[in-house]
């Protein structure tokens, strides 16, 4: 008895001797991304154009001579002006790529010769090169004009280049051809145009280049030239791209009746540094969360 008595003990022990109990492995809940939709402010666009607007002219309100600008940047559209269509201000040097681009529609490619006056005409704003193109292209050039769409220029008098009278809306559409092409210009014919644009000589590359940030690139010709018949004032230009992350941004600047050369590029460098540096604000965008139950 007392073995079998022993035998249901340890059997009995046995029996409540409980297993190890492992932990349990729990998983980490799954991150789940929050959609989010980034879209257009509209409305704070509209405050911000109206504001940089407002700004601009009443800069150019209290400024000698006329002044007038226009501006687009191609990727969004957005872009005004002041006085753009105005059409009566001459060009002085800015007609040189006007020559250019007309002498490009004429021919297949440029000759050796033609080639170097060009270079010499943009980079350099040499006058006797822009003689020497103008009088192999100057009696077309308002057919050139027509083709172009620039209803808002016409050439200068007989040999004189510079009297060529235009629009800042008219030099936008000039950028707009020369970038996005058509027209009749080939790939390489506004190439060879722009990349003269961009390396005009430090000397004469203020103006619109004003808008430009650290990095960007620059293409654009300026005009200047004194008017002794006018009131003994000047008339100074500047017109050009300026391409970046974020922006390519085409710029107008014209004024006459200046009291100097000086005065005119410290106007336009005001109007073009204006819109350059503030140029984000007019393109503002806001965040909001997606809907739950989406419309498919």
């Amino acid at each position: 008895m007392l073995a079998v008595a022993a035998v249901w003990a340890l059997a009995g022990g046995c029996a409540d001797e409980r297993s190890p109990v492992l932990p349990e492995v729990v998983k980490a809940p799954a991150k789940i991304a929050r959609c989010v939709l980034t879209l257009q402010d509209a409305r704070a666009g509209d405050v911000a154009r109206e504001r940089l607007q407002r700004d601009i002219d009443q800069y150019v309100s209290g400024r000698p001579g006329r002044v007038a600008y226009s501006f687009l940047e191609l990727n969004s559209g957005v872009g005004f002006g002041h006085a753009e269509h105005q059409h009566d201000m001459i060009t002085a040097s800015g007609a040189k790529v006007d020559i250019l681009t007309a002498l490009m529609l004429d021919r297949d490619r440029l000759h050796e010769d033609e080639r170097d006056l060009a270079e010499r005409m943009i980079i350099e704003s040499d006058n006797g090169a822009a003689d020497a193109l103008w009088g192999r292209v100057g009696g077309a050039m308002s057919g050139v004009y027509q083709r172009l769409g620039l209803n808002e220029t016409a050439p200068g008098p007989g040999m004189y280049w510079g009297g060529t009278s235009t629009s800042p809306a008219d030099r936008i559409r000039l950028l707009k051809v020369l970038v996005n092409g058509g027209k009749g210009l080939s790939d390489g014919d506004r190439a060879l145009v722009l990349g003269l644009m961009g390396r005009v000589v430090k000397d004469q590359s203020w103006g619109v280049s004003a808008a430009a940030r650290p990095g960007d690139r620059v293409a654009l010709k300026n005009g200047w030239t004194p008017r002794p018949f006018i009131h003994n004032s000047w008339a100074v230009t500047s017109y050009g791209r300026v391409v970046g992350p974020g922006r390519d941004l085409l710029l107008a600047v014209q004024t006459d009746q200046q009291p100097g050369e000086g005065p005119g590029i410290e106007t336009i460098e005001r109007v073009a540094r204006m819109i350059g540096s503030r140029f984000d604000e007019l393109s503002p965008t806001t965040t909001r969360s997606c809907p739950k139950n989406p419309v498919a």
